[in-house]
């Protein structure tokens, strides 16, 4: 079939584009103000921003969705990159912020007012990608008012994506189905310490954990049951089971073998989802404080005051983070056997 020319402006759409601006200071009967062109153009780049986010993390979930991910394919490599670039695209929000920076308080009082009730806190699209990430609703600061300044439209787009599997939650069904801790033929030759019949295995590294804590730490011996002993899989608070939280766990510790390489940058790239969002909020507290100091937002919100109960409330994946809080020195960790280690090697 001959290809069709593609003109550079037809292609981007920048007709729409370039002329999507239209600020309100403009209109008949208001004195223009010059920095509302650069507060709309920040936003809608934002905005064009979440739509790639989301885009990635709908081609991730499909992979993370799949019955069986193949680890010695592409397939877990592509949800690392995708993922590694939705990190570097948060970096790039939170660097946008220098430019918005740029506007005084007093250029933006030149038109704040005119703006009311519209708000960021209005971007549906941001909450979806905190829902499709694996941000619950029971779970979200400001309850009362999140959805409160938005249309029946969009409110109906955001409880359909809540509905869908998140993110977090495809995460703990693929770590429940990595085979290496209960398939029994990788263990058979295991040398256990504690001579334990039940786990032998984690039993082992229980004690190795809890003889390293210091006096101000022996409460974390308690800690260690809860999280990984199938003892509170009711737990509401809970976004990973028990058995995800030993899988995570297990890679962590052995992530120089090559099979958990890349199961390893899955875990350490959503972690740093986790910490750019929380620069993008921390940076976003501080120029609302900047700009407005206690008053409250266009839409309606405590301004700066709900931006910080965000901030320390919003955290999508911190009990992969809080693992971190049970590992040992490298040279304590238990050896393992033969088989296994064959199984985690290259394979041809």
């Amino acid at each position: 079939m001959e290809h069709k020319p593609v003109y550079y402006s037809e292609y981007l759409q920048l007709d729409k584009i370039i002329h999507a601006q239209h600020p309100v200071s403009f209109q008949p009967g208001n004195i223009p103000a010059h920095d509302e062109m650069l507060f709309i153009i920040i936003h809608q780049a934002y905005e064009l921003w979440f739509k790639q986010v989301l885009f990635e993390i709908d081609s991730v979930t499909k992979l993370m969705g799949k019955e069986s991910i193949n680890d010695n394919s592409d397939e877990l490599q592509t949800v690392v990159h995708r993922l590694k670039r939705v990190g570097t695209i948060l970096k790039v929000l939170v660097q946008q912020i220098d430019i918005l920076e740029t506007m005084t308080p007093m250029d933006f009082l030149e038109f704040r007012d005119l703006l009311r009730p519209a708000s960021g806190f209005q971007s549906w699209q941001f909450k979806i990608i905190e829902a499709r990430l694996g941000l619950k609703f029971e779970h979200r600061h400001g309850q009362h008012y999140y959805t409160s300044q938005l249309n029946t439209t969009d409110i109906e787009t955001i409880k359909a994506a809540e509905k869908e599997p998140s993110l977090l939650s495809l995460l703990n069904t693929w770590l429940e189905r990595m085979p290496f801790l209960d398939n029994t033929a990788y263990w058979k030759d295991y040398q256990s310490i504690t001579q334990s019949n039940s786990n032998p295995f984690w039993d082992d590294y229980e004690k190795i954990y809890s003889d390293g804590l210091s006096d101000a730490e022996k409460q974390n011996s308690s800690y260690f049951k809860n999280i990984f002993h199938d003892v509170n899989n009711n737990d509401a608070e809970r976004s990973l089971s028990a058995k995800a939280c030993r899988s995570a766990l297990f890679i962590k510790l052995y992530r120089g073998y090559p099979l958990l390489e890349l199961p390893f940058q899955l875990l350490d790239t959503l972690l740093e989802l986790d910490n750019q969002l929380g620069n993008w909020r921390n940076r976003h507290i501080n120029m609302v404080r900047r700009m407005i100091g206690s008053r409250v937002g266009t839409g309606g919100s405590t301004g700066a005051g709900y931006l910080q109960g965000a901030m320390e409330k919003h955290f999508v994946f911190k009990e992969i983070g809080q693992l971190n809080s049970f590992l040992v020195h490298k040279s304590a960790l238990p050896e393992l056997p033969a088989a296994l280690k064959s199984a985690l090697g290259y394979r041809y």
